[in-house]
């Protein structure tokens, strides 16, 4: 997805919470948003990609914080509170006629718990207060039904992650997609460094997806959302045999957008307009995207 102005903003107060977050410096703060203000003059471009323009910015500012991990607590509280709300989706899937369909719904709930930006949350504890409302919502868009018919089909998915708190449920997705289409091989993939709320290989290990998946990998460096030009030789080689991609979050979809990558499914909570303009879904809603 190309960069547009509303893109600009949204960034900025991205810059500014993580400065808040990782100091209360006033000099550092300042130098950090006038370091992110130059950068956004020079590089912004509509020809270029939102993903790869965030990369360079978060990464300067993550240098000049000397803090490579401003969201780390944030996480760390969002994968308490996803688990807090385990049972409760747990019995949901068991009751509801499609398991996966529901697993697949409550993963995208899970998508909100972003920070720093419009249309996310504040903080972690905000999930419990949406959950039910969400869930209710159902999906903006819904092309489940399209995905299941390609998975009895396919052998092998590459499964790639966004959030922390996110990723509890991805897990319960991978549980019933493993239950509905056994044969399937599916492969995770996790942010090779930390950035913004991503989940990384210790979240991912940590909640036990090693026990559970067929392969595991990172996207290898520094990325909003992935730098297919950086990635590992061992997960380009994993995506060219793929029979589908599936790509959770906002972020992965400015980056795989500007690919031919196909099929890929997009699963992500639609909080902004540009990304919703650009996939031709409603705003703030619980999206489930095929592209053939």
């Amino acid at each position: 997805m190309k960069i547009t102005p509303i893109c600009v903003p949204c960034l900025l107060n991205r810059i500014i919470f993580e400065s808040k977050q990782s100091t209360e410096d006033k000099e550092v703060q300042t130098n950090v948003i006038k370091n992110a203000c130059s950068m956004l003059g020079n590089l912004y471009d509509p020809s270029e990609c939102s993903a790869v323009i965030a990369t360079h910015v978060h990464k300067k500012t993550y240098d000049l914080l000397n803090n490579p991990d401003p969201y780390k607590d944030l996480k760390e509280q969002s994968n308490e509170i996803a688990a807090s709300l385990i049972p409760i989706v747990k019995e949901r899937i068991s009751e509801s006629k499609n398991s996966l369909k529901t697993a697949i719904l409550a993963s995208i709930i899970g998508n909100t718990l972003d920070f720093g930006i419009k249309g996310a949350s504040k903080n972690p504890n905000e999930l419990k207060q949406v959950f039910d409302q969400f869930f209710k919502e159902g999906f903006g868009f819904d092309d489940t039904e399209n995905v299941f018919s390609i998975l009895k089909d396919k052998k092998s998915i590459l499964y790639f992650t966004d959030n922390c708190g996110e990723i509890v449920f991805d897990k319960l997705v991978i549980e019933e997609m493993k239950k509905m289409f056994p044969h399937l091989s599916i492969s995770l993939v996790v942010k090779g460094e930390p950035v913004l709320s991503d989940a990384t290989m210790k979240d991912a290990k940590e909640l036990g997806f090693d026990e559970l998946v067929d392969n595991m990998f990172t996207t290898g460096g520094f990325a909003v959302g992935v730098d297919l030009m950086k990635i590992p030789e061992e997960l380009k080689s994993e995506m060219n045999n793929a029979d589908l991609f599936i790509c959770k979050g906002m972020a992965n979809y400015e980056s795989f957008s500007e690919t031919n990558l196909h099929p890929i499914v997009y699963f992500l909570r639609s909080k902004c307009d540009p990304i919703a303009s650009s996939m031709q879904v409603p705003v703030h809603a619980n999206i489930v995207k095929l592209y053939e």
